[in-house]
């Protein structure tokens, strides 16, 4: 444990987006039952007290956090995506790399488990897949595709992702670029 002075310091240096990133980390860890005030302290190694700081209660940090998955994450990756390469297909890979390194396959599991239960949660993971399908759509017509056939392929490179099937025989580090050949094949 910290001393009081540590923490205290550790607490004027945390801001939601801090605690936000905790409460995903936890989520991609263990889903919605891992996601409780105190693992999200310990996980910022400070005291629960300090979470008051930054939200009003626990019901305002899970719209938050819902919301966060929804608007703020997609966003920006989608706007870094998009400066990163001219190449439609590379935007495309390159979203593949990143949501591999994040975890993101893990994180989409867990909100659509959430999603089950909360309306938050469920709002959040419609307004990430609209974002997602249309940024992949878009890449893909701008690759030569139709509209109906990029919304196909995009539909099925989300799905990619959300899959967890035991497949040893296959490199899950490059089964989304083998997957994308075959689907942007002609």
């Amino acid at each position: 444990m910290q001393p009081a002075s540590q923490t205290a310091t550790r607490t004027q240096d945390l801001t939601p987006h801090d605690w936000l990133e905790a409460g995903q980390s936890l989520l991609r860890r263990g889903g919605l039952r891992a996601l409780k005030l105190r693992p999200l302290a310990d996980e910022l190694r400070v005291s629960t007290g300090s979470f008051y700081h930054h939200f009003k209660d626990f019901d305002d940090y899970q719209g938050q956090l819902a919301g966060y998955f929804a608007e703020d994450q997609v966003g920006n990756l989608i706007d870094a995506l998009e400066r990163a390469s001219p190449d439609p297909i590379e935007r495309i890979r390159l979203l593949g790399q990143t949501v591999r390194r994040r975890g993101s396959s893990r994180l989409g599991i867990a909100m659509r488990a959430w999603a089950e239960s909360d309306p938050r949660a469920q709002a959040a993971v419609e307004r990430h897949d609209t974002l997602l399908l249309d940024f992949l759509a878009r890449n893909l017509v701008t690759a030569g595709f139709t509209r109906h056939e990029a919304e196909i392929r995009a539909y099925g490179l989300i799905t990619l992702g959300l899959g967890k099937v035991h497949a040893p025989q296959l490199d899950m580090s490059t089964l989304f670029d083998s997957l994308l050949d075959i689907m942007i094949a002609r």
